[in-house]
């Protein structure tokens, strides 16, 4: 008779489960970095291009951490932690920044969804714009921006009586947060990898 360790589900690409019971595997994990739970499905990483991926994750982030810095609202800009959105799903957004206010946390960890998500899509773009997208919807997260730099895109997503909604830049090139007042987004410059517009369309 096979025992309850012997019949565990392990901690697979493509594997199903609960958010609680991936949360409890993937604590016990130590090995393991950069796994998601996406719509009850396992995700393991998979290896991450500096070009594509971390110069423009890093990019973003700044442009988070830039407004973070210089305005008085109580918010605050990360990259790269767990966020314990429903009973599927505990993704890890490449970056995103939230308010601040009480019970926001859980055990160290963002419990609930930011009020903006930024993910950097290479090899990862249906999924961020499917399964991500969907669970990022139906959770409540207010902007939701995908760069897909393969195609050299930028998708801003808002959430409008519950459904979201695709924004476009104005005639200056800008997208303006309605969450944030005061962030702004140079699309061309994003894109280009241009971080002192990406940075001045912030000052403006």
């Amino acid at each position: 008779m096979a025992t309850r360790a012997e019949t565990r589900t392990t901690l697979e690409n493509g594997a199903v489960m609960s958010r609680r019971e991936f949360h409890a595997l993937y604590s016990e994990c130590e090995a393991y970095e950069g796994v998601e739970l996406i719509e009850g499905v396992v995700y393991l990483p998979s290896p991450v291009k500096i070009e594509g991926h971390n110069r423009e994750q890093a990019l973003a982030l700044r442009w988070l951490m830039e407004f973070q810095e210089t305005n008085a609202l109580a918010v605050e800009a990360v990259g790269g932690g767990s966020v314990l959105l429903d009973g599927k799903n505990e993704p890890i957004p490449d970056a995103m920044m939230y308010y601040l206010r009480p019970g926001r946390f859980a055990d160290g960890y963002l419990d609930g969804a930011p009020e903006l998500i930024v993910e950097v899509a290479y090899s990862s773009a249906s999924r961020d714009l499917h399964q991500k997208k969907a669970a990022y919807e139906r959770n409540g997260v207010r902007e939701y921006i995908v760069w897909r730099t393969r195609q050299g895109v930028v998708d801003w997503f808002q959430l409008r009586d519950g459904v979201f909604v695709e924004r476009e830049p104005d005639e200056q090139g800008v997208i303006a947060s309605e969450v944030f007042p005061g962030l702004r987004l140079n699309v061309a410059a994003m894109v280009a990898g241009d971080r002192p517009k990406v940075l001045a369309a912030l000052r403006r």
